[in-house]
């Protein structure tokens, strides 16, 4: 038994009811909605650290998963209007947003010709001229330039709106951007899936119940998705458990999600400047409840341009296996918002030094969490000069 965990049951000042809970992890057994509950209100960082940290281990060891990927962001342009939101202008005001050509998205993809990323990485704005069709042929001219790049993209956000205007159902605009190159889904969209919340603070988009709709159906037709949670707002415990409790009904159903990624609410720049930002400490607790409860998510991401790298380091003793990718200063959603990356981008060698600070084992893996590359024994200096492995 582990022995911060036999510290655990036999520490007589921990309530009989964290110690059942304990004791759940240590059998294997999923923890129930109260039991999570009481881990957000009753335990210590410490307990759902040391329990998080079992499961982490139990699954991965000490393998630390990132990808090495690039953003695209067609617009910031959006016909809806968040409130948490930093990052988007509306339709009306989009003078002061971009817009991105077809030909500007693809010169972004020629940027790494001859470099050995392997996914790119497509989100945005909700822009009513770029639909469905156009979104397709983008997707088609990228694997014509890389057919080998995983192309994950859109929201189920984006592709409602899509789906709508072209006026096809989920299951056929799924199958049609499939068909033109799409590989998977990201998270993004999803918010808080309770009504009252999401009515508070993004009210006129697509609705838990359509993205749930929406991931579902891409499982359906063979494709992964992620599933994130923005935390740390107007909601409480109970929406946190609601949310996920969802998601993790719909993967005993499909097992169709690759990961797990919650995302910290970020004030500056928006209509919730007024609501404050949870503490480092929530921040922890909220990743590690997150893996005990999410028994059938084989990952737990960290987003470290969202929570910095050094936050994001610090994760991986709480349950987080995965910090994303190098990503190359390609995205802006969360410098935005005012995170504390700025300049989001990080060399694989960065990468890979900080996770063997956090005494982790760095992997580069593929978006479907195909093993590439174990980084332990390759130092620096190598990949610093192999441009293969840089």
């Amino acid at each position: 038994m582990n022995n911060q965990v036999l510290e655990i049951l036999t520490n007589h000042s921990i309530p009989d009811k964290l110690k059942i809970i304990a004791e759940k992890v240590m059998d294997g057994e999923r923890i129930s909605d109260d039991d999570a509950l009481l881990l957000f209100e009753k335990a210590s960082l410490p307990f759902v650290g040391t329990l998080a940290n079992l499961i982490r281990e139990n699954l991965h060891g000490h393998k630390t998963y990132f990808n090495r990927n690039f953003h695209i962001e067609p617009t910031n342009v959006c016909v809806f209007s968040c409130n948490f939101c930093s990052y988007s202008r509306i339709y009306a005001h989009r003078d002061e947003g971009w817009e991105l050509s077809l030909q500007q998205m693809l010169d972004i993809v020629h940027n790494y010709d001859g470099k050995p990323v392997t996914e790119v990485h497509i989100v945005g704005g909700v822009h009513p001229k770029m639909n469905l069709e156009f979104f397709m042929e983008l997707l088609r001219k990228i694997k014509q330039l890389r057919p080998d790049l995983h192309i994950k993209g859109f929201t189920a956000v984006e592709l409602d709106y899509m789906f709508r205007k072209a006026k096809v159902s989920i299951q056929e605009g799924l199958k049609m951007m499939k068909d033109a190159g799409l590989d998977s889904l990201p998270g993004g969209g999803a918010e808080i899936f309770d009504h009252n919340i999401r009515q508070q603070i993004s009210a006129d988009k697509v609705d838990g119940v359509g993205w749930l709709a929406i991931h579902e159906a891409a499982h359906n037709l063979g494709m992964h998705t992620n599933a994130t949670m923005l935390y740390g707002h107007i909601e409480n415990y109970t929406h946190r458990i609601d949310h996920m409790s969802k998601l993790r009904t719909l993967q005993d159903k499909t097992n169709g999600f690759n990961t797990f990624i919650p995302l910290k609410f970020r004030n500056a720049n928006n209509d919730m400047s007024d609501v404050k930002e949870s503490t480092l400490v929530e921040d922890m607790k909220m990743y590690a409840i997150a893996r005990i409860y999410l028994d059938n998510f084989t990952h737990l991401k960290a987003y470290w341009p969202m929570l910095g790298r050094d936050n994001a380091q610090l994760s991986l003793s709480f349950g987080v296996n995965d910090i994303d990718g190098t990503i190359d200063d390609t995205t802006k959603i969360y410098s935005m918002a005012g995170s504390e990356e700025q300049t989001p981008a990080m060399t694989t060698a960065q990468l890979v030094t900080l996770i063997k600070q956090a005494r982790r084992q760095p992997i580069e893996r593929g978006t479907l969490y195909n093993e590439i590359r174990d980084y332990s024994d390759i130092g620096l200096e190598e990949i610093e000069a192999n441009p293969l492995l840089n």
